[in-house]
């Protein structure tokens, strides 16, 4: 081992999913959620999207009430559907060959058919919690299929992306677990915009094609080479910080993930997400090991966000604590304008010159115009004589 590098840390628990239960013996504030639900219990059944990127383990282990519908990938013709099909390999091989790419909203028939599933299971009201409706028409879907719901349905606009959304899911599948009532849960959930997600893509063209950018933003990053540090503000991307090279955009998302979550306190949780690039992943993940008590994952990004971002991209998503506010729109970078060069010293008038002024002074102009302005003040040592001006 190279002796620059930290001693090794302990193992962690297997999976995110005791990130709850941890938080709340170190604050000791909800003592009663420890306790074991009585037999019987059926807590509110909790459906989300492929979005929120949730881990697979942790999926597994709350898969009894938890419902995470998939959401399609078009690679030209052919429609991939992710826990089912080979997305991320499908659409690595799609953007690469410069196919059409795009994704849909799930069908509302799909979504009905979770809450279904969760209702025969025997719970009696479900919390639908979804990417944001600037992005997708998913809540939209949601709503419709809860009206056919044999149970009652909550919808949540997220009003975010990946694991900034799954954070928000994963905190309301644990707390539903441990008995926590349908009106927390409610309000656990439409904290999910309080999460913030920052991410830097190679290129901005893939965002402008699926519509996420517009095509000025795409153009001028192009041309100019800006590789900005996005966010999602208010359920849309923005662009929070624009900088010139690849290298410094890296270091900024490390520093601004740092940042924010220094202030947020040591209750903040992180992960990373990549796509075709998990060693870089690796290395964010080492930056930001001391930025928080609890474990940093490494996460793919979701195919149905990869298809917008493009191959590389890397984010970095951030819960918990005490939520700064939300990022806003970044102003350029500050360019040091260039000292004012000097003003020559004007020429010194030629005599031709001087005698070229006193004639058009003295020259006649029509009635009602204004005199042309003179460069010099008329005296009797300067009045133009016939001989100079041509008159009589």
């Amino acid at each position: 081992m190279n002796a620059t590098q930290p001693p090794p840390r302990p193992p962690r628990p297997a999976g995110p999913g005791g990130w709850v239960g941890r938080l709340w013996g170190r604050r000791g504030a909800e003592p009663a959620r420890q306790m074991t639900p009585p037999r019987g219990f059926v807590p509110v059944g909790v459906v989300t999207d492929s979005a929120a990127a949730l881990p697979e383990v942790w999926v597994r282990e709350h898969a009894r009430y938890l419902r995470v519908v998939p959401m399609p990938v078009m690679v030209d013709d052919q429609i991939f559907s992710e826990g089912t099909d080979d997305v991320p390999t499908e659409l690595a091989l799609g953007l690469a060959m410069g196919k059409a790419v795009r994704t849909s909203r799930p069908a509302p028939g799909q979504l009905l058919r979770a809450y279904r599933e969760l209702a025969d299971a025997g719970v009696k009201e479900i919390i639908s919690i979804h990417l944001s409706s600037v992005l997708s028409g998913t809540v939209d879907a949601a709503r419709l299929a809860a009206e056919s719901s044999p149970v009652p349905v909550t919808v949540i606009d997220s009003l975010t992306v990946a694991l900034a959304q799954g954070f928000a899911v994963m905190d309301v599948a644990e707390l539903a677990a441990a008995g926590a009532p349908p009106a927390e849960l409610e309000a656990v959930a439409n904290r999910a915009a309080e999460n913030h997600v920052y991410f830097a893509v190679p290129s901005l063209e893939q965002l402008r094609r699926g519509g996420r950018i517009g095509t000025l933003a795409s153009v001028l990053g192009t041309l100019l080479n800006v590789k900005p540090i996005l966010s999602v503000r208010d359920g849309q991307i923005v662009a929070h910080e624009k900088v010139r090279t690849h290298s410094r955009t890296l270091a900024r998302l490390v520093a601004i993930a740092r940042d924010e979550a220094a202030a947020r306190g040591p209750q903040a949780r992180l992960a990373v997400h990549y796509f075709g690039n998990q060693e870089a992943a690796e290395e964010i993940v080492q930056e930001l090991a001391g930025a928080s008590l609890f474990e940093v994952l490494a996460v793919p990004v979701p195919a149905v966000l990869g298809a917008h971002t493009g191959a590389g991209v890397l984010a970095v998503a951030i819960s918990g604590g005490i939520a700064p506010p939300a990022p806003r729109p970044a102003k350029p970078e500050s360019k040091v304008k260039p000292e004012p060069k000097p003003r020559p010293e004007p020429k010194p008038r030629t005599e031709a010159q001087r005698r070229e002024s006193r004639r058009r002074a003295a020259a006649p102009f029509p009635q009602g115009a204004a005199a042309p302005a003179t460069q010099e003040p008329a005296s009797p040592a300067n009045q133009a004589n016939p001989e100079d001006t041509g008159t009589n």
